[in-house]
């Protein structure tokens, strides 16, 4: 079983930066939007918090926290003002932001061979996936059914263009990676039923594939596009398909909904 997690946290976060006169949002909710730190956006208690909890209900018992240079407030805030108790928690600094599978080289650095689950910064996931993917030692990624995240999450439909599409075969194995297909891809198809959340379980063998990705359209290292290159090299991934939703906490006309559906938990990280 997997029992570290990596949590991606190092990006700029320029959506959320973005001004937004449609959001309503608290004084303390603005700052840290015009930080740009998804992840401290409070509900009851910063993102994260429920973040780091629901992989302790899940049995994760490490998790890293990839950061920016410039992100001392999640230092001082897990460190000092409110440590987790159901986790060790650790940082690794991601010089610049310049994608996800870079994150994952530099959390790799950190952690060694064993596997470990990777997952967004500013996604809100079920327990569940987190449960299912670190069962075994083995690469894997969430599937998660298009419609179950427009109809359950906060997630609407033209949103879910900027999401991987996965082609999985018949034996729950992954097949391909349509990245970010916008409106070159039917996305009403039978094709298109199931997206990636970037939820994964990592490998030595896709760490590897992080280090020898190309550059991608937008000038990254992402991730996907590694798992894309990992299997044709014939490196297996399971496919775990899911229909649930995911919250997502990229924009400040995000924060209210997550709010809503946060704030009668009590994350205990």
């Amino acid at each position: 079983m997997i029992r570290s997690a990596v949590i991606m946290a190092g990006g700029l976060g320029s959506r959320m930066r973005r001004s937004d006169e449609t959001a309503t949002l608290e004084a303390s909710q603005v700052a840290a939007a015009d930080a740009g730190v998804k992840g401290m956006i409070p509900i009851k208690r910063p993102f994260l918090d429920y973040v780091i909890s629901a992989l302790a209900d899940a049995g994760i018992t490490e998790v890293l926290l990839v950061i920016g240079p410039g992100h001392d407030a999640v230092r001082q805030y897990f460190t000092v003002d409110a440590p987790p108790r159901r986790v060790r928690l650790r940082f690794a600094v991601q010089p610049a932001p310049i994608g996800t599978a870079n994150a994952v080289t530099v959390a790799a650095d950190a952690l060694g061979e064993a596997p470990f689950l990777v997952l967004n910064a500013d996604n809100y996931y079920p327990v569940d996936a987190y449960r299912a993917l670190a069962a075994h030692d083995s690469a894997g990624v969430v599937a998660f059914e298009r419609d179950a995240l427009v109809r359950d999450g906060n997630i609407d439909a033209e949103r879910v263009r900027a999401f991987a599409v996965l082609d999985i075969g018949n034996d729950g194995m992954l097949r391909g990676i349509i990245e970010k297909p916008g409106d070159a891809f039917d996305l009403t198809s039978a094709a298109a039923a199931w997206v990636g959340m970037n939820l994964w379980a990592v490998t030595p063998a896709i760490v590897d594939a992080c280090r020898r990705v190309p550059q991608s359209a937008r000038g990254e290292f992402e991730l996907p596009e590694a798992v894309g290159l990992a299997l044709r090299a014939g490196v297996p991934v399971r496919a775990i398909c899911m229909r649930a939703p995911v919250l997502d906490l990229s924009r400040r006309s995000d924060i209210a909904g997550v709010v809503d559906r946060l704030s009668s938990l009590d994350p205990h990280p």
